[in-house]
């Protein structure tokens, strides 16, 4: 009877997250759909999850958008420099906090904690970055998210589970402490090192508001204030009679729209699989002890 039971939940359970999948999978499949249609059936609404008469025209006109790709090459910036700048912060502060050594850590940790429940408002904020001469510049878009208190409390938990008869063994070889961050600690946090990586990569990946608070140059927009322009402001006509968009008769600016949101969708996608190992394996930090 329990194995019944068992089996049932496993049922209902897989059915769910199946449905919900699909949920989350649907609207990238049908706007990939749209911008591979022709225009006659994308325009009237005709299209669903399969393209109908398939073309490439619409990424055609996006592999010629020059201002596309230089929001892309932005995103990528800010993305690889802004998760590099997070790992870096996040791992030696989370080392420093679980050394034993360490004097007032426990001060030091109720800090962070207070700034994991209350975040800084945007007035201030503002006020910050304009003081330090970053605004209208990537740094505004990198520097403030760097370190993050979720990321440190993270990492310290794993540091924590670290064998300490791993750092006796180093220091018996003559390591010292940076010694036992670089030797020691980070070979070992493959995992949660892949884990926060990808959170960032992905929240920096999909900023927008930032960019829009604190850039002014058109040039330095990221991809997805772009993205934002094109679809929530409608701005593909202006920019087809500026020509920035190269439009072929047979793409439409619905068509342009469906094509650039997977066009900004794709890349952060190829990132996961390689990722994916060590990110399984972060993902089940502090589920099981020994």
């Amino acid at each position: 009877m329990n194995n019944l039971r068992e089996k049932w939940f496993q049922t209902g359970l897989t059915a769910v997250l199946l449905a919900a999948c699909l949920t989350m999978i649907a609207p990238l499949v049908h706007l990939l759909a749209v911008s591979l249609s022709s225009a006659r059936y994308a325009d009237a609404g005709l299209v669903g999850f399969w393209p109908k008469e398939p073309s490439l025209n619409v990424y055609r006109t996006i592999v010629g958008m020059r201002t596309l790709w230089r929001s892309m090459g932005v995103s990528i910036y800010i993305t690889v420099a802004g998760t590099a700048a997070a790992l870096a912060l996040a791992s030696s502060l989370a080392f420093a906090l679980s050394r034993p050594a360490m004097p007032l850590k426990s001060w030091f940790l109720r800090g962070i904690i207070v700034t994991l429940v209350f975040s800084i408002p945007l007035i201030p904020g503002y006020l910050v970055i304009k003081a330090l001469s970053m605004e209208n510049t990537l740094w505004a878009l990198i520097v403030p998210g760097a370190l993050s208190a979720f990321n440190v409390i993270i990492m310290r938990t794993f540091f924590l589970g670290i064998s300490s008869e791993l750092f006796d063994a180093a220091k018996i070889d003559g390591s010292g402490e940076f010694g036992l961050y670089t030797n020691v600690v980070l070979r070992l946090s493959g995992p949660v090192l892949a884990t926060i990586a990808l959170f960032h990569a992905v929240g920096q990946w999909n900023q927008y508001f930032a960019p829009l608070i604190y850039i002014r140059d058109k040039s330095l927009l990221p991809l997805q204030v772009l993205l934002r322009n094109l679809v929530v402001e409608s701005d593909v006509n202006s920019m087809m009679q500026s020509g920035q968009i190269q439009m072929s008769l047979a793409a439409t600016p619905e068509m342009m729209k469906a094509g650039i949101v997977i066009f900004a969708t794709v890349p952060i996608l190829i990132v996961y699989p390689f990722l994916q190992k060590y990110f399984v394996k972060g993902a089940m930090l502090g589920s099981l002890k020994e």
